[in-house]
């Protein structure tokens, strides 16, 4: 289903016409109209004026059941580094020099990154001019 459908069943429910939705969240009727036809796709920001208007969480336009839905688990990933520590300021860096990059360039990247990856499966990780850890 639908979001603007799934609005759309929840407005009838609480009986509740596209104009007391306009009174409610400030969007004009006219966009109600249009997003619970399909011919719109509403912003988050959108969907929670809709959920606020409506008193219903914002998770019940994209979930079916009562509760909201359980977050996969996610292996592997390390927690983000903090605010102003090196790491963090490296990963800043490094999405300052990506940023100006279009789809193809980022394409390139990636390939020859994943070629890295491969060609040293074997090898050992350290590369020659690391620092020595003692």
């Amino acid at each position: 289903m639908l979001i603007g459908q799934r609005i759309r069943k929840l407005r009838q429910s609480k009986n509740l016409t596209q104009g007391d939705i306009e009174q409610r969240t400030g969007l004009l009727r006219s966009y109600t109209s249009r997003m619970e036809a399909g011919r719109s796709v509403p912003s988050i920001g959108t969907l929670e004026k809709y959920a606020k208007a409506l008193d219903v969480p914002l998770h019940t336009f994209f979930y079916d059941g009562e509760e909201p839905p359980k977050p996969l688990p996610i292996e592997g990933l390390e927690p983000l580094p903090r605010r102003g520590s090196k790491e963090w300021r490296e990963l800043r860096d490094f999405a300052k020099v990506l940023a100006p990059l279009d789809d193809r360039q980022l394409w390139i990247l990636l390939r020859v990154a994943q070629r890295m990856a491969t060609r040293n499966r074997g090898r050992s990780r350290t590369p020659k001019h690391a620092p020595k850890l003692t």
